[in-house]
């Protein structure tokens, strides 16, 4: 049954979860790193532009996430280590609950990506300075940090695809329209 078919679409059986903010910043860090990371051998100026890009796009997300609307606040997603745990035991036990907003994987999954994603900029730009210009060392640690943000990628697109199927609602829909079903 598609997502439309149950309800989501439909205002009195859905609900504003991710707002434009989210949505918008979503998709763009998705073109964004996914664009710096194909350019990563060219190393010039388009992939530094992205990679300031993804720095701009994290930051403004980490304000957003203290100043944005409910399902947005990490107040409201960022799990404690027991919340995370018992949500991983449901999960492998086929019963975790279903959430409106971010479930404690997705919340966990969230923090680490904007870390990782934090170090991959931080680190890229280093490189470009005269302090750090040519260094091995962070070079290698600029592309370990880039692999283990798609590592995260997939293991958060797994858990997506996990979460659709086990909850029977479209989450890359919800990405794109804002509206999850109510119940």
């Amino acid at each position: 049954m598609s997502s439309l078919s149950r309800g989501e679409g439909d205002a009195s059986r859905s609900t504003l979860v991710w707002d434009l903010f989210v949505r918008v910043f979503h998709w763009g860090l998705v073109g964004a790193f996914g664009a710096a990371y194909v350019l990563s051998e060219d190393g010039g100026t388009l992939h530094h532009a992205l990679g300031y890009a993804v720095l701009g796009l994290v930051t403004a997300r980490i304000v957003w996430g203290f100043a944005g609307t409910y399902h947005a606040r990490f107040a409201n997603f960022v799990p404690t280590p027991r919340a995370f745990a018992e949500y991983a035991r449901a999960m492998a036990a086929g019963r975790e609950r279903r959430y409106l907003g971010h479930n404690p994987a997705g919340g966990a999954m969230i923090i680490a990506l904007l870390m990782l994603l934090t170090a991959t900029g931080v680190t890229g730009w280093l490189l470009t300075t005269n302090a750090f210009w040519g260094s091995e060392a962070l070079e290698t640690l600029h592309g370990v940090c880039a692999n283990a943000v798609l590592v995260c990628v997939a293991v958060h697109v797994g858990g997506v695809l996990l979460a659709s199927w086990r909850h029977r609602e479209n989450l890359v829909s919800a990405m794109l329209t804002g509206r999850k079903r109510k119940d």
